[in-house]
């Protein structure tokens, strides 16, 4: 039985999942869980008790291996600037990512504060991540230039989702040259 209801979760979550990466947050309903899954709707309602609590669920399982994979490609990194580089192009290379959709969906405005609260941790945590590679360049505020530089990141991914006039890669590109260039020893 318990197996079964962790089956059934994981179906939930990889239905929302493809709901959020072909509509956005629109698309997330529980009649469509339902009929992407063959459950009643009812029985959506057994797993999870709204659309936040799907989206935070999904945070929660997702974050954390994005958040491993952006760690894994600084780790190949020679360098504290070729860490930088590999934060950045790591995180854009998973903007198409239908995990980064959930990501995405935080911004819906539907999570209670606490649920914003762990998912903002856990942001944190992302940044983070480059903090040593920022004083290794002697940056005489590395978390805050890290905050600046996250923000970078935040525009290019916001740039790619909406689909805007350039190219994905140019994006990248853009992104990645105005972090390597931003980061150098002050």
């Amino acid at each position: 039985m318990a197996e079964h209801r962790t089956m059934q979760r994981a179906a939930l979550l990889d239905a929302a999942r493809s709901l959020l990466s072909e509509g956005g947050t629109d698309a997330l309903t529980f009649p469509a869980l339902a009929r992407r899954t063959g459950l009643a709707r009812s029985s959506v309602y057994e797993y999870f008790r709204s659309r936040a609590a799907v989206v935070e669920e999904l945070c929660a399982v997702d974050f954390p291996e994005w958040a491993a994979e952006v760690e894994a490609a600084m780790a190949a990194a020679d360098g504290p600037e070729a860490r930088v580089e590999a934060y950045v192009r790591s995180q854009l290379a998973l903007v198409g990512d239908r995990r980064h959709r959930a990501v995405v969906a935080i911004s819906a405005g539907e999570l209670d504060a606490g649920a914003r609260e762990r998912i903002r941790a856990a942001h944190g945590g992302l940044i983070s991540m480059i903090v040593d590679a920022l004083a290794e360049l002697g940056h005489a505020e590395p978390r805050l230039t890290a905050m600046l530089l996250q923000g970078i990141v935040d525009v290019a991914v916001r740039r790619i989702e909406l689909g805007a006039a350039e190219d994905p890669a140019t994006v990248t590109e853009v992104a990645v040259a105005l972090a390597r260039h931003g980061v150098r020893r002050p």
